[in-house]
């Protein structure tokens, strides 16, 4: 149905273009619907493909939005486009970016994976003075609350769906698994860097990946289940549980019920499980899920990250893997995305050999 909206949105288009000698040259934007395509531009009239609602010249908001739909526009400095949803085209992601005044087309990227907050304007920020020492590409993606609602969306990449909760809203009672690798979140961020690495011709053949907390969560399970991808090192940082690559465990604790088993696990990858050495059972900022099943993990991130790398090195072993994944614990940090990733700079960009 939205394809089919939106087909028929570039026919009228297209033959009332056709019809006139007159080429309406006006932008046109929905009504404010507080969605993300608040901030898209169109070059017709017509219905907006996100929100269903029909659009209006940009002249009639009081404040015009500024960006125009998959436009992969990057000034030097701080700012934003906005790309339609990979898997489903009537969702937006907005990307907020940082271009530092040194940079080049041998410049490295890193995408920036936001916390729960989704908030990748304010992850972005974090990164901006190391991204002018090293001349780095910030790139940070922020998922609606909207459009991807509640942590299964996010955190869980979409792998699971119609979530149901106890009365108290403590603990999942029943979900589905979505087996379908192509409606997951993982694949958007080789898109985002080809989209960007296109548009300003970068040499980069490969991206870094810095994830915190929920984006934590996100990194550690893209490092697990979607192993053919554009990323050199992943950094995920302070998760505050695991899939934990086995098979003796259900979904998504471990593997069983899930498209993928621990021999299918790539373990050569470059997946750095990056904890702060205080975001322990002192650490009071974050939310932290507690479940039997979660806290046999450990009772704080700090000691569920440890285990989720003791563990999946144990398995490698008796699968007779290659294992490249790492454990750096950065010290006097607890859960502090902007300290973190401050450390995630350094650590990608300062050693022998990393690009400046």
């Amino acid at each position: 149905m939205v394809r089919k909206s939106v087909l028929l949105f570039f026919v009228v288009f297209q033959l009332s273009c056709s019809q006139s000698k007159k080429v309406d040259t006006t932008s046109y934007v929905c009504p404010p619907c507080n969605l993300s395509c608040d901030t898209i531009l169109f070059k017709g009239p017509g219905k907006c493909p996100h929100c269903k609602m029909t659009l209006i010249p940009q002249q009639k908001l009081p404040t015009a939005p500024g960006l125009t739909l998959n436009e992969v526009v990057l000034e030097t400095g701080s700012g934003l486009f906005v790309i339609d949803g990979g898997f489903r085209k009537e969702k937006t992601i907005r990307i907020h970016y940082y271009k530092p005044k040194n940079f080049s087309v041998t410049s490295p990227v890193v995408l920036v994976i936001p916390g729960s907050g989704r908030n990748g304007n304010d992850y972005r920020d974090a990164w901006i003075e190391k991204a002018e020492h090293y001349g780095v590409l910030v790139l940070s993606p922020e998922y609606s609350e909207k459009h991807y609602p509640e942590f299964w969306s996010y955190n869980l990449a979409g792998m699971i769906a119609d979530v149901k909760f106890n009365p108290e809203r403590t603990a999942m009672t029943g979900f589905t698994i979505n087996n379908d690798p192509k409606s997951w979140l993982f694949h958007d961020f080789d898109r985002i860097f080809d989209l960007v690495k296109n548009k300003l011709q970068l040499q980069a053949q490969f991206y870094d990946l810095f994830g915190h907390s929920a984006g934590g969560q996100v990194l550690h399970r893209f490092a697990i289940f979607n192993p053919d991808n554009k990323a050199n090192r992943i950094l995920a940082s302070n998760s505050g549980w695991y899939t934990v690559p086995t098979d003796e465990k259900d979904f998504p604790v471990g593997l069983e019920g899930s498209k993928q088993s621990a021999n299918d696990t790539d373990f050569s990858s470059k997946l750095i499980v990056f904890l702060g050495e205080k975001d322990d059972a002192n650490e009071t900022r974050g939310d932290l899920r507690h479940t039997p099943e979660l806290d046999a993990q450990g009772l704080h991130r700090l000691a569920r990250g440890k285990h989720f790398y003791s563990e999946s090195k144990k398995i490698a072993a008796t699968l007779q893997k290659e294992f490249n994944w790492r454990l750096e614990i950065i010290p006097d940090v607890g859960h502090d995305f902007r300290k973190m990733s401050e450390a995630a700079a350094d650590f990608l960009y300062a050693s022998p050999g990393s690009p400046r």
